[in-house]
């Protein structure tokens, strides 16, 4: 998880899992919407998450 990566999902949390897949931002995405705390921990959750 890079720096910017943390600082862009603290910023807008769609627009830093967006090479985790379609998913991942539509989820970040919905939670975004709903609230900024849950879209940001969802976001850094992904983000955290090893590659597979």
């Amino acid at each position: 998880m890079s720096f910017w990566r943390v600082i862009l999902a603290i910023i807008c949390p769609p627009l830093a899992v967006i090479g985790k897949g379609c998913g991942s931002i539509l989820i970040v995405f919905i939670l975004w919407i709903c609230g900024w705390v849950p879209g940001v921990i969802a976001a850094l959750i992904i983000l955290n998450n090893p590659e597979r």
